[in-house]
């Protein structure tokens, strides 16, 4: 059997090595973080590491000497990162025989880079998928190993689009894991001039305008929805989260401004005319707004 050292911090990273341990397969070494505040589905790695009873190591920069030790001490024939949200060092890409195993979820090498889930969602695409490739030096270049493609449904948010990809992403990396057990993988390059990489994201990104049209505002709310950290307004310069919405067409308010609160139901619960129809806020922070009010 392959020795595997896993790397991750995520939500996503324990959900996949608890599926590995649930399996059977063993894990020879664990690095992890203690705690992140830059990452909304942070989770540590140590419970399951104490568990199972596997050695772990808790670091702030995977690519210190400290940590390229503890991995070097383990000699894992494979490495596997998922969910890791800084460049791993050539240093450790060149420890493991088999390669160290990067995953992405989208459809490289379409759509490298930042939030990915974020910007599928917010871009309204009807598609992505769950990618696993060989590291090297670029960010998400390397050769895929597996790739699935996921349907984006019209009712699909951050959370449910997250327990998608961990669905689709457990069963590829169980099936890999055996591969690599058997010297089954065929790895296959990427262009590294085909596709495109998406920006990181910034506050304003977030902000919904209320002169965007309503599936607009519709795909930047679920894609900012917990676990992540809420699309917003602004209203007596405060930030309004804003986490759940629908859209209602109609052309009776077509004479109205977007921004103009039709009706409130409640304080997390109202219409606003946005471009080319009304939006239905019927989850956010508590506001008190009134009928007729305009929101900028």
């Amino acid at each position: 059997m392959k020795k595997i050292v896993f790397i991750g911090c995520l939500k996503s990273s324990y959900t996949i090595l608890e599926c590995l341990l649930q399996n059977n397969y063993m894990i020879d070494g664990i690095v992890t973080m203690d705690s992140s505040p830059m990452n909304a589905d942070f989770h540590s790695l140590i419970p399951l590491a104490k568990k199972y009873r596997i050695d772990c190591f808790s670091t702030k920069n995977v690519n210190d000497t400290e940590t390229l030790d503890f991995i070097k001490e383990k000699s894992p024939d494979i490495i596997y990162c998922f969910g890791w949200s800084r460049l791993i060092g050539r240093e450790i890409l060149s420890v493991p025989s088999c390669g160290v195993v990067g995953f992405h979820p989208a459809a490289l090498p379409a759509n490298r880079g930042r939030h990915p889930l974020i910007w599928a969602l917010a871009l309204g695409l009807k598609k992505t998928a769950s990618t696993f490739f060989l590291m090297d030096e670029g960010a998400d270049t390397g050769s895929i190993i597996s790739q699935r493609e996921i349907d984006i449904d019209y009712e699909d948010d951050a959370q449910s689009l997250y327990n998608k990809v961990l669905l689709t992403a457990k069963k590829q990396v169980l099936a890999f894991t055996e591969e690599f057990h058997n010297n089954h993988i065929i790895p296959i390059p990427q262009n590294i001039d085909d596709g495109n990489t998406w920006r990181k994201r910034g506050r304003m990104d977030g902000q919904i305008d209320w002169r965007m049209s309503c599936d607009g505002i519709y795909n930047l709310v679920r894609a900012l929805t917990h676990p992540y950290v809420g699309a917003h307004f602004m209203w007596n310069d405060r930030e309004i989260k804003v986490w759940k919405c629908n859209v209602i067409s109609t052309r009776a308010y077509g004479n109205i401004e977007p921004g103009k609160v039709l009706s409130v139901h409640s304080s997390t619960d109202y219409m606003v005319k946005a471009y080319d129809g009304i939006v239905h806020i019927t989850d956010s922070e508590e506001v008190k707004l009134s009928k007729g009010d305009y929101l900028l």
